[in-house]
């Protein structure tokens, strides 16, 4: 048995369970190893049945003296009940709709049971229990042989059919076989330092830890060194860069004196500095690697705009990439607003001597605002000097002959590799190897310091923290159940002074599954408070026929197709749609100037960042907006993220607090980064972080080739395969 054995030649794991493991992104046993648990239960209180009381969770052990299954007809359930004997006492136990568990216990024999006690007085019983055999036992003896019950247990990330009591019982036997033979990357200067423990009782203590004190020392140690590799790759991918080269773009700046006088409004300070920050980076015969963090509708695309015209005023070409058809298409029209009738010099293949703009999507292309054919945009690539689009962009067949800058909108990490292959090959050019595009990545995530430092940490920033001049507040308000009608008059009267509304809902169709089909199973708070969510064909109907029966309501969600969702918006934006009513689709990029209200239904369900993203659809323009927040439990205490919303203002504000209330994994997401949960959850410890990154300079600075630590190596290889920054 080797770290590197596949899964599917483990005993005991089946061909529905790879495929389990797999969509856990776990290969082989090393990756089983190093999946751990992101919290524990404590089911170490191990007390005698004479003792029981109300409350818990407790832990029991006793000799089964009689089970069987009862079923209740008014409520449709299947009761299993047991009774346990430890000498001291008895103790009822009951299941919900878990029938086979009585082929699962016989009478006579000996269980540990560990779960809540419930009931009223005398008639008192144990609840859903967790359970496990015992082979020896004594009554008021902690039981070595103990995996899910008796001690701290370890609870893992999950999927569907896929429990932490299965992974438990697969962890464990490969941990007693392994946990002396996983080679220690780590370098043992560094752990000796901060006194960490050595990687065999590291990895046994995570998984299953004899204390929370000493889970917390495991989890410290390989967080530390999960943020170690990742400030390694980070910075290694920094240097790496610095070694490339790009074609230095002169600085035209009467083109971008005139560009700025042309505009309908003027510059903040804060996009002046990032503008004057990415055109002097432009100059350099190395690639820019810049972020441009701003806040919803802080001018970034204008700050975009002016380093795409010194690019094509250059005579080079400008790639500007978007995650959805419906932002690509935004952009578009911004830039050909604003650079269309751009005078460049004219020639042969371009006469009228303008900024030549074209967009690519997966179903539709134009240049200079007429529709063509893909294999008409592709012969005409040459000629354009600023394309945008979707991921139809970095297609095979699309080549680009002179593309000096790429700009990514909304957080999509792009490298050195993916710049490559836009460029084609461009070896043979004199220079002895590719030219490497500059980069520019635009998000309206506003992320910590903390984190930018760490995920980004390869990357200059550029920060847009002001806004443009005569924008009003908007004004956010948490509204109760009670307060709902008065709402509901309050945004028709924003209607017929010619406003438009977003109505926003967290899922599209109602959940199928009730609460009484549930009762029998595990129930996660996650499930049941999305059972009481709004649906946005409920919430459609309901404002359509019932609330504003004599205004025009639009409905927009993820599961329409392209062009369903591209006639909606058009619609919206015309103003032939009063209220859009939508899922989070809106959550990114949408423009509509005239939309002055923005109501959050269920609001409480949002995480901060995505209800700050919903915020800043509207607000827009000269109009006051408002922000109404939705809440679907009458009376509840509005928690720290909704108060945070009405207090702060600025996103960079708010994502800190965002940070400290949930998280960083939640406030960017984890899942969509590839980074290691356990390196994520840590990013939020700042000293933490300082000095895994301190570590990782001075390695790389004594030896960046890591000639003395051969092992090292090889795990920041496999870390770089398993990490999608690029």
């Amino acid at each position: 048995m080797l770290l590197s054995t596949p899964i599917e030649n483990l005993p005991r794991v089946g061909p529905q369970y790879q495929k389990k493991l797999k969509k856990l992104g776990i290969k082989n046993v090393g990756d089983i190893i190093f999946h751990f648990p992101h919290r524990y239960e404590d089911f170490s209180h191990l007390i005698s049945i004479a003792k029981a009381e109300l409350g818990g969770p407790f832990c029991f052990q006793g000799e089964i003296v009689d089970i069987k299954n009862i079923r209740t007809f008014r409520r449709r359930l299947v009761l299993t009940q047991m009774t346990i004997d430890d000498k001291t006492g008895k103790l009822k136990v009951m299941w919900f709709n878990q029938p086979y568990l009585i082929n699962t216990f016989k009478k006579g024999t000996f269980v540990c049971l560990a779960g809540k006690i419930t009931g009223k007085g005398k008639s008192i019983y144990l609840s859903n229990p967790a359970y496990e055999k015992l082979l020896n036992y004594e009554l008021g003896i902690k039981n070595d042989e103990l995996t899910h019950t008796g001690r701290l247990i370890p609870v893992y990330p999950e999927t569907e059919g896929l429990s932490s009591k299965w992974l438990r019982f697969i962890v464990k036997p490969l941990l007693a076989k392994l946990k002396n033979q996983i080679p220690d990357s780590l370098p043992e200067k560094i752990s000796k330092k901060y006194d960490f423990l050595p990687l065999s009782k590291a990895i046994w203590q995570i998984h299953f830890p004899d204390s929370l004190k000493l889970a917390e020392e495991a989890k410290k140690r390989f967080a530390f060194e999960e943020l170690f590799n990742l400030s390694l790759f980070v910075l290694r991918e920094r240097m790496k860069l610095a070694k490339e080269k790009a074609v230095a773009i002169p600085l035209d700046l009467a083109a971008v004196q005139d560009f700025t006088k042309g505009l309908p409004f003027k510059l903040t300070d804060a996009q002046k500095k990032a503008a004057w920050q990415i055109l002097k980076d432009l100059e350099k015969p190395r690639p820019m690697n810049r972020l441009l963090e701003g806040d919803v509708g802080s001018g970034k695309t204008v700050v975009a705009a002016m380093a795409a015209l010194d690019v094509a005023k250059a005579g080079y070409q400008v790639a500007f990439m978007a995650p959805t058809e419906i932002l690509a298409k935004q952009h578009y029209k911004t830039i050909s607003d604003l650079l269309g009738e751009f005078n460049f010099n004219t020639s042969l293949q371009n006469p009228q001597g303008f900024c030549r703009i074209g967009l690519i999507t997966g179903k539709e292309n134009y240049v200079q605002n007429k529709k063509i054919t893909r294999k008409e945009l592709l012969e005409k690539l040459k000629d354009i000097d600023i394309l945008l689009g979707t991921h139809a962009l970095i297609q095979e067949r699309v080549k680009f002959e002179k593309l000096a800058l790429v700009v990514v909108d909304e957080q999509h990490r792009f490298g050195v590799k993916q710049r490559a292959r836009l460029c084609g090959d461009r070896r043979g050019t004199g220079e002895g190897q590719s030219l490497i595009p500059h980069l520019l990545s635009m998000t309206a995530t506003p992320i910590p310091r903390t984190l930018s430092l760490t995920l980004y940490g390869d990357l200059d920033l550029s920060v847009i923290d002001e806004m443009p001049k005569g924008r009003k507040k908007i004004i956010t308000k948490i509204i109760q159940p009670k307060n709902k009608k008065a709402t509901y008059e309050f945004i028709k009267e924003q209607i017929k002074e010619g406003r438009q509304a977003f109505a926003i809902c967290p899922r599209i169709e109602p959940p199928k599954v009730s609460r009484e089909n549930l009762l029998g199973g595990e129930l996660s708070f996650q499930i049941l408070s999305w059972l009481d969510v709004k649906a946005v064909k409920q919430e459609y109907k309901k404002l359509s026929e019932e609330i504003f029966p004599d205004l025009k309501i639009g409905m927009l969600h993820g599961k329409m197709k392209s062009q369903e969702k591209e006639n909606i918006m058009t619609d919206f934006k015309d103003r032939k749609i009063d209220i859009l009513v939508s899922t989070s689709v809106v959550e990114v990029g949408v423009d509509v100037p005239n939309a002055s209200v923005m109501l959050i239904e269920g609001s409480e369900k949002f995480g901060l960042a995505q209800l700050h993203q919903f915020r800043g659809r509207v607000g827009r323009s000269d109009f006051q907006s408002y922000c109404f927040l939705f809440i679907d439990t009458p009376g509840i205490v509005y928690n720290r993220r909704l108060r945070a919303l009405i207090t702060c203002e600025n996103g960079f504000e708010l994502a800190e607090k965002d940070l400290a209330i949930r998280g960083p994994g939640n406030l960017i997401g984890q899942r969509q980064w590839g980074i290691p949960d356990l390196a994520m959850s840590s990013l939020a410890d700042a000293i933490l972080v300082s000095k895994a990154r301190n570590e990782a300079k001075k390695i790389l600075g004594e030896d960046p080739e890591f000639k003395n630590y051969p092992l090292l190596k090889k795990r920041l290889e496999a870390f770089r395969e398993k990490i999608h920054l690029e």
